[in-house]
């Protein structure tokens, strides 16, 4: 990659610490249900988008769910998550500053997240939505998720960029893989959940320090 043409950040475990916050709605819906979420599921739901998380968390507790159910479960998940988020959203170790020192830099920025547009909107409030200039969330690249790459080439049409010609900084391994099917060079910055080895992917153990020189040297 010759040129960064724009930088695309994941959200829940990359920006914010918030992937802990989630587990509160989850495991709670879980004991809702009689049951008790596995910690394999839990992690297996990192970075995907919430009618996925309701099916593996069905399935963990053995439940069959009606199309009624999930979408129930679902409502009650997001209510108690958006209860959990604007209590406090904590960042993850220099993002606040990665963020404004690569916005400061002019490169376009957009926020890819698998989170809905709704509790995107709550997390916003606390990260600011004046530093993207694009946000692309869960309910809107028509169920094409990640790890399908759909939700990096949406954001890069809208950048007007080329998808090779940007760097996608994410934590799980759902996230890395939608990024690097994109054609993404992938900054990755573990939160919860390993990630694998792979091409186009660079490991760090924080965004502390990071600006627009470090991206444009991968």
């Amino acid at each position: 990659m010759s040129d960064l043409h724009a930088v695309l950040w994941d959200m829940d475990g990359t920006l914010l610490d918030s992937e802990k916050l989630w587990d509160i709605p989850l495991y709670e819906y879980a004991e809702k249900l009689g049951g008790t979420l596995s910690l394999e599921t839990r992690e297996s739901m990192v970075g995907t988008n919430v009618p996925t998380t309701m099916r593996l968390l069905f399935a963990d507790i053995g439940i069959e769910p009606t199309a009624a159910d999930l979408v129930d479960g679902a409502a009650w998940i997001s209510r108690r998550t958006e209860e959990v988020f604007r209590a406090g959203l904590p960042w993850r170790p220099g993002a606040a500053e990665a963020l404004r020192a690569v916005r400061s830099s002019g490169v376009p920025m957009a926020l890819v997240t698998s989170t809905e547009r709704s509790l995107t909107e709550v997390a916003l409030d606390t990260i600011g939505r004046d530093l993207f200039d694009v946000t692309v969330c869960g309910d809107e690249v028509d169920g094409l998720n990640k790890p399908l790459p759909e939700p990096y080439l949406k954001a890069a049409r809208l950048l007007g960029v080329d998808a090779a010609s940007c760097v996608a900084i994410e934590d799980s391994p759902t996230g890395v893989a939608a990024a690097v099917a994109a054609g993404c060079t992938v900054l990755v910055v573990p939160c919860d959940v390993e990630v694998a080895e792979g091409e186009r992917r660079i490991f760090r153990d924080s965004l502390v320090g990071v600006d627009a020189d470090v991206l444009k040297a991968l």
